[in-house]
């Protein structure tokens, strides 16, 4: 028997069943998950983003929808969870996001690695440069006058068309045109890999680009080390004292104080180390020039040697005998 159609209570339609179950899973995801990878994927096929669901399976989430229906869901957990308002900035374009609590580096790139080889399309902006290497191309010689119209030096070899040299074909940042595309078509060249994209990072409550993720420790201890010399240098300029300029204000101080003691001969304990170890780090550095002076001309000068000895013997004769005509 056929159901009755109630007009105040109306089946759903297919696409209303979509929305509802994607708002569903949306909030159960934003309940469990702290950290959100939000991704672009443009020119990523059903196919790529399955084997993409299949590399994450057991650490995350992948979930593709309207954007609508994801500020919407997002603006009703913020009742609960003010942070989550940092994301609704990010929601729009062909956008997609990874849930997940686990390492996010980790996580990143699993989704990174999933790319797949395409073709250049016409209008499209190149995202990486492309080269066309020396060598046979397999086209026949009839075909010489396409690569004279981009400036392309080929030659005739076994009767085939031949690159003399390696082309930049395309740089980076520059559009397709349809003779890229029909030389790459030609030469069966896939220059490009499409995969999606990793633009920011949600993190408890906050929003950052993903190249954040690159950092290592040693570099967020070199912008900090570099932070804090800016600030000592401020400081010593303005002449306002903070714990980063308190080291070079001590030490400035300590020199003074052992140019005074210079000028007026007043020696303390801590100067005449400073000044013994400045004389015996000096006294070290000629001796080793004066060490390593005689190994070099020694390597092909061996003759020499006599003859300078000779020279320094002969000024002590001159000198002895002038004393002995002086006293005589």
């Amino acid at each position: 028997m056929a159901e009755e159609y109630d007009p105040l209570n109306p089946p759903k339609s297919a696409r209303k069943i979509r929305k509802e179950n994607l708002k569903a899973k949306l909030d159960k995801y934003l309940t469990e998950y702290k950290n959100v990878l939000i991704c672009t994927v443009d020119n990523v096929g059903s196919h790529q983003m399955q084997k993409v669901r299949m590399s994450l399976r057991g650490k995350a989430v992948v979930l593709m929808g309207k954007n609508t229906i994801c500020r919407k869901a997002i603006r009703e957990h913020m009742v609960d969870n003010p942070a989550l308002e940092a994301l609704l900035p990010y929601v729009r374009g062909n956008i997609g996001f990874v849930f997940t609590n686990d390492d996010l580096n980790a996580i990143r790139k699993i989704v990174l690695e999933n790319k797949v080889p395409a073709a250049a399309k016409q209008g499209s902006i190149a995202p990486i440069d492309v080269v066309v290497p020396p060598g046979p191309t397999g086209l026949d010689p009839g075909q010489t006058a396409f690569f004279q119209a981009l400036n392309i030096a080929t030659k005739i070899a076994r009767g085939s068309i031949e690159i003399i040299n390696q082309v930049l074909l395309i740089k980076a940042g520059e559009k397709v045109s349809s003779s890229h595309v029909a030389l790459l078509g030609k030469l069966n060249i896939n220059p490009f890999f499409y995969g999606i994209q990793v633009t920011h990072v949600y993190e408890n409550g906050s929003v950052y680009e993903s190249n954040i993720l690159d950092l290592t420790k040693d570099d967020l201890f070199a912008k900090f080390f570099a932070g804090v010399r800016k600030i000592a240098a401020l400081s010593l300029a303005i002449g306002y004292p903070t714990t980063a300029s308190l080291p070079h204000v001590l030490g400035g101080a300590f020199r003074k104080l052992i140019y005074i003691g210079a000028a007026t001969g007043y020696e303390f304990k801590e100067a005449k180390a400073f000044i013994d170890a400045g004389a015996a780090s000096a006294a070290a550095a000629p001796a080793a020039g004066a060490a390593a002076a005689p190994a070099k001309g020694d390597a092909g000068k061996g003759g020499k040697k006599e003859e300078a000895k000779k020279e320094e013997e002969a000024p002590a004769e001159e000198e002895e005998a002038g004393f002995g005509g002086l006293f005589d």
